[in-house]
């Protein structure tokens, strides 16, 4: 059964906060890498290119643990544990822009390139922690 983000907790993720993103390698280990993150509503959306080896992890296995510590104070963080119910290439180009304007001021995402297909994937979460808040 999903889990609510909290309000404290979802101001994190709506925050230019950078997200350590967990998924699992083919081989059992984990594989960990930041990201930026967006929210909508009590699902977490994210975005990468096609043949990134995190994307590959979750397609193959869709739990995913995600970390996102406040900039302001590390200490402070949401970790939210859950799987990808979403994986598609509908609205990843406008869904990065939007990522663009929110941790780089830009209207566009600058590091496009030619051959490169984004991909937003939705994660659902079964289990969210807020720590260090206070």
């Amino acid at each position: 059964m999903a889990e609510r983000i909290p309000d404290a907790a979802r101001k994190l993720l709506q925050d230019p906060n950078f997200a350590m993103l967990g998924t699992i390698r083919k081989d059992g280990t984990p594989h960990v890498v930041p990201t930026w993150i967006d929210v909508d509503g009590d699902i977490v959306v994210l975005n990468s290119a096609e043949g990134r080896a995190w994307v590959t992890n979750v397609r193959r296995d869709p739990r995913i643990t995600i970390t996102v510590p406040s900039h302001e104070n590390p200490y402070e963080y949401v970790e939210i544990r859950g799987r990808i119910v979403e994986d598609t290439h509908d609205g990843a180009d406008d869904h990065i822009d939007a990522m663009a304007r929110k941790y780089l001021g830009q209207d566009t995402y600058p590091y496009r390139t030619e051959t490169e297909q984004r991909v937003k994937l939705r994660v659902e979460p079964d289990k969210v922690r807020h720590a260090g808040a206070g």
